[in-house]
């Protein structure tokens, strides 16, 4: 491939991303700005669903074979990034210590996040706190280039920061320690304990060809303790849990009470591999948070069927006592291979509805109601493993 049909190449995944992201959360992350405002408008703090909290960390599980770690709550660093709109310093750490004070020890960012903003609030909150109390995952395949001429902001991206710096596709082998020391350099860390590999659809071929490699052996130098691949899709996730040696999948949106894409073939291999699973996009887009006319559904308006199923789910939950949100929040857990839920969080009052919806009892009656829903056994999973609340 000459270096013109590269460029024109990357330009047009570039724009492809960019479309995603104006349109939704970055892909394999955390909520949609449809998500947050589905929440929000399903949230009631002060109402009789709000359960005590408590400030002593939520269950912990391992990634794959690895001693790395996650909370079954992580928090979403996009939104402290400034996605969509301007989060001020104070509101930033005042969210990411209410999640610290709910449990949360498990935290996901990323350069593009802010084009480093998520990296520097993160980094800057945990500096003070004990490494070996909380783990960091961050990713790869966007490189931060300076860019001094640049004017504007950079909302064609989803992010409300100045235009300082351009995005850099790059999954050469070279390219992603790069990319990594410039992440720790912006966290102020030694190691982060987790690197995805950020959504490598159209550049798939060279992600495993070369930045896994360059993955594995940061991951033998101790540099790293997990490696994965983060996405929104299953196709080439299940090509890296198959035939690479990767420890966990970030996937978002497509294990979820609507779409359950991933049991086709994705989680069961990386069951049978020991690939931890992280779900993210948990709402697909928002309307599982709050399904009416109009609202999102993977980054567009959803389809008059998909609301309906959207609204039968509620009323089921409704039927059992259990906000639609709390059931959508938890049904991922219940599969084995998932080891957590990563939920896109930039406000305190997030951070609260987050931790209670993921607290709540659910009588496994509903479960059992979803079954029949869906006439599939395996379509709504046996019961988690444990209670994503404190450990004992």
């Amino acid at each position: 491939m000459s270096a013109e049909e590269r460029s024109a190449g990357e330009r047009a995944a570039g724009k492809r991303a960019a479309d995603r992201h104006a349109a939704g959360e970055p892909s394999a992350d955390a909520q949609a700005t449809g998500e947050r405002a589905a929440v929000a408008r399903a949230a009631d703090p002060a109402g009789p669903t709000r359960v005590p909290h408590t400030r002593v960390p939520l269950t912990r599980v391992p990634l794959g074979r690895t001693t790395a770690w996650t909370t079954r709550l992580a928090f979403g660093a996009a939104g402290i990034g400034n996605l969509y709109s301007p989060v001020t310093d104070e509101d930033a750490d005042r969210t990411l210590a209410t999640a610290w004070d709910r449990g949360i020890r498990s935290f996901d960012t990323a350069p593009h996040y802010g084009l480093g903003l998520s990296e520097r609030r993160l980094g800057a909150f945990l500096r003070d706190r004990p490494r070996d109390t909380y783990t960091v995952s961050t990713k790869v395949g966007r490189r931060l280039v300076p860019d001094p001429g640049a004017t504007g902001d950079d909302l064609a991206n989803g992010f409300a920061v100045p235009a300082a710096y351009r995005r850099v596709w790059d999954f050469g082998a070279d390219g992603i320690r790069r990319g990594l020391e410039a992440s720790l350099e912006r966290l102020g860390l030694d190691r982060v304990d987790t690197v995805y590999l950020h959504d490598p659809d159209d550049h798939a071929d060279q992600a495993l060809r070369e930045a896994y490699p360059a993955l594995e052996r940061l991951r033998t130098e101790g540099v790293v303790r997990a490696i994965g691949v983060g996405m929104n899709q299953t196709a080439i996730p299940t090509r890296f849990v198959t035939e690479t040696d990767i420890d966990v999948v970030l996937l978002a949106g497509r294990y979820t009470l609507l779409d359950r894409s991933g049991l086709a073939e994705l989680l069961p291999a990386a069951q049978r591999r020991g690939v931890s699973v992280v779900a993210g996009g948990v709402f697909n887009s928002g309307l599982l948070a709050d399904p009416r006319p109009g609202a999102p559904y993977d980054y567009a308006a959803a389809p008059p069927e998909t609301l309906a199923r959207a609204l039968r789910l509620r009323e089921i939950c409704e039927r059992h006592g259990v906000p639609l949100r709390a059931a959508a929040a938890r049904f991922p857990l219940r599969h084995p291979a998932v080891a957590g839920v990563l939920l896109g969080l930039r406000s305190a009052a997030e951070v609260t509805d987050a931790a209670d919806m993921l607290a709540r009892e659910i009588p496994e009656a509903l479960w059992e109601e979803l079954r029949r829903e869906h006439h599939t056994a395996g379509s709504v999973p046996a019961p988690d493993r444990g209670s994503p609340g404190a450990n004992p």
